[in-house]
């Protein structure tokens, strides 16, 4: 019998995220724990349920904010990269030293296609994942010598619940200037868009279930595979235009 896995999830609580803790988890023997991570007694609580181990770790706590960058304040761009960025590297950091003694584990950090590409109202939300690509580069260079895996998941749009939990709009409306242009179009985008996503969340649960799973499905021998892109129906088109991008740049 396979030893119980410990999967230790943030923002497990709604959405994209919910998915992960479904029976495909379960019945890899996963044990599901549910810890406040604002609380003091987070550490001692999680110590005491993982019992010293813990074989992968999701970082998927995030939301966004739609404001242009005109209108975006200090305390809200703080509070983007704190849930979105620095969330992600204080669980990695305290989650290492469980990894190194063991010689072994996975670390998923949930991105987004937003970090391939930037859009209007997205400023925010966009630089915080492209961060988040960055560091999980990095992370995965000086971690990969320890048998220790990185994953960067990058989805599209899916539907899930509570997505519009997921965005925070601007409750005073734009700048004047931007009004009647695209960016206040995009304000539109969380309504509009809601229940008519194109990604099957259930689906793209299984997928990174399968890469954890080396060896089956999407994760057959991709061991040493750092981003997991899904719904590529439109992440082609993104890669592309970034690419084609950088070359006129560069001349």
């Amino acid at each position: 019998m396979a030893p119980q896995q410990v999967w230790l999830i943030t923002g497990a609580s709604s959405g994209f995220r919910q998915l992960m803790i479904t029976p495909q988890i379960e019945a890899l023997g996963g044990q599901w724990l549910q810890l406040d991570l604002d609380s003091p007694k987070t550490k001692q609580n999680g110590e005491a349920a993982i019992k010293g181990r813990i074989d992968v770790v999701v970082s998927n706590a995030g939301y966004s904010i739609l404001k242009s960058v005109e209108d975006m304040s200090e305390e809200e761009i703080h509070h983007q990269f704190n849930t979105n960025v620095y969330g992600p590297m204080r669980v990695i950091k305290a989650a290492l030293p469980y990894l190194h003694s063991q010689k072994s584990g996975t670390i998923i950090n949930v991105s987004s296609i937003a970090g391939l590409t930037g859009r209007p109202l997205s400023a925010l939300y966009a630089s915080s994942k492209f961060a988040l690509g960055g560091f999980s580069k990095a992370l995965q260079a000086e971690v990969a010598p320890c048998n220790i895996h990185v994953l960067l998941v990058e989805p599209g749009g899916f539907r899930t619940k509570n997505i519009l939990g997921a965005f925070v709009t601007l409750a005073a409306g734009l700048t004047k200037d931007y009004e009647c242009t695209v960016v206040e179009g995009m304000l539109k985008y969380p309504n509009g868009s809601n229940g008519k996503q194109p990604g099957d969340s259930v689906k793209a649960a299984a997928r990174v279930i399968e890469v954890v799973n080396n060896g089956t499905g999407i994760g057959a021998d991709k061991e040493h595979l750092l981003r997991l892109p899904l719904l590529r129906a439109r992440l082609p088109a993104a890669c592309k235009g970034r690419s084609r991008r950088i070359q006129q740049e560069l001349g």
